[in-house]
């Protein structure tokens, strides 16, 4: 987003999990968010931690330029990397072995700012990081059009499609060669990015004209645009790849789609909390579960993760109290645990699916913004 989740967020993915912030921040719309001191940065641990192989969650740290790296099976901060300047999406490679990271060097600023009395953006901060997770060193930038937010891959991993909030565009980025093979202009603020299942389309939320915009990638054609709720934040399909989903934050509601006709099948409304003075929810990141069962939704400011039916596009469960601001959002390869990148208050949440309790929660510092997993840190 122009705060621009994860998320700010989706999502969530970013979402982002947003569900995180763009150039516009992630804060609820209404005026600029105050400028606060970032928390303190947790220090990095010594790299003896990290010798043992298994499970990562990797946490970009948009305020601190850094990616926290957490060993879910002792719950502890084993690595943090310095990245650049505000990190936000992220991803691993197919074969495990590099993590890319949305960089942008654009100031961060809340809704409805007077953009003409921010700091300059530092445009050589702009790019795409690949880190080598066998050493934790960056070892290349792409460049990647201006303001890069978030980002998917191609079936094939080997192209990039990425968000550029300020220009309101999507840039193809070929990895191998290192070129850009397109830039497309889709609409205002584009935020989550999700290639469908089948890798024909990619998809991308665009938040200032409340829409999403499918692009093919055969030829990089505007295919379809499908409209949402306002601020769409991320973007998910089911297993099939026969139905998308859209997080959108200001409306507390989820946009869900046909991903071949690009219609609307169905908004599903998510309920706000009994209490009056809660804060209803706000989709930021989606995460589909291994048996895509169930879609998870990181619910930003109302601090919840919702359960969505991906059978009966209905809400199935919300699990409350996980963290501050839950954008970014990750699951284990088994399906038992899902990860949240918690902004405001600078930690990571390890949340159990079966029990609902949220087992612990991972001081790193910063500002979460994204989440991304891998099976082993080798």
């Amino acid at each position: 987003m122009r705060f621009s989740m994860f998320i700010r967020a989706a999502g969530v993915v970013g979402l982002l999990i947003a569900l995180p912030g763009c150039n516009r921040d992630s804060s609820p719309a209404g005026g600029p968010k105050p400028a606060a001191p970032a928390a303190p940065a947790a220090p990095a641990p010594p790299a003896a931690l990290d010798e043992k192989p298994g499970p990562r969650v990797y946490v970009s740290d948009e305020t601190g330029g850094r990616v926290i790296v957490i060993d879910p099976e002792s719950r502890a901060v084993v690595r943090t990397i310095d990245v650049g300047k505000r990190p936000r999406g992220l991803r691993v490679s197919p074969d495990g072995s590099k993590l890319y990271v949305a960089l942008s060097g654009s100031p961060i600023a809340g809704p409805n700012v007077d953009e003409s009395k921010l700091p300059p953006a530092d445009k050589a901060a702009d790019g795409i990081g690949v880190v080598d997770l066998a050493t934790s060193a960056v070892v290349r930038k792409y460049q990647s059009g201006s303001d890069p937010e978030s980002f998917s891959m191609s079936r094939d991993g080997r192209l990039l499609f990425v968000s550029n909030e300020d220009t309101g565009e999507l840039t193809v980025l070929d990895l191998e060669s290192g070129d850009v093979k397109a830039r497309i202009k889709i609409g205002d603020e584009p935020e989550g990015v999700t290639t469908a299942p089948d890798g024909a389309t990619v998809y991308v939320s665009c938040e200032g004209t409340n829409e999403v915009v499918a692009v093919t990638t055969a030829d990089y054609k505007v295919v379809g645009r499908i409209p949402t709720g306002p601020r769409p934040r991320s973007i998910a399909f089911s297993a099939d790849g026969a139905t998308g989903f859209v997080a959108n934050e200001n409306s507390a509601s989820l946009t869900v789609f046909n991903a071949r006709t690009r219609k609307v099948l169905k908004t599903i409304q998510l309920p706000k909390p009994a209490a009056a003075d809660a804060i209803p929810p706000r989709p930021m990141g989606l995460q589909l579960g291994p048996d895509g069962a169930i879609l998870f939704v990181s619910l930003g400011r109302a601090k919840s993760i919702g359960l969505i039916d991906t059978a009966t596009l209905a809400l199935k469960q919300i699990i409350a109290d996980v963290g501050g601001r839950p954008w970014g959002i990750g699951i284990n390869d088994g399906g038992t645990t899902i990860y949240t990148a918690n902004g405001p208050s600078g930690d990571v949440s390890i949340v159990d699916i079966a029990s609902g309790a949220t087992q612990a929660r991972i001081h790193v510092g910063g500002s979460p913004w994204g989440i991304a997993t891998s099976r082993s840190s080798r």
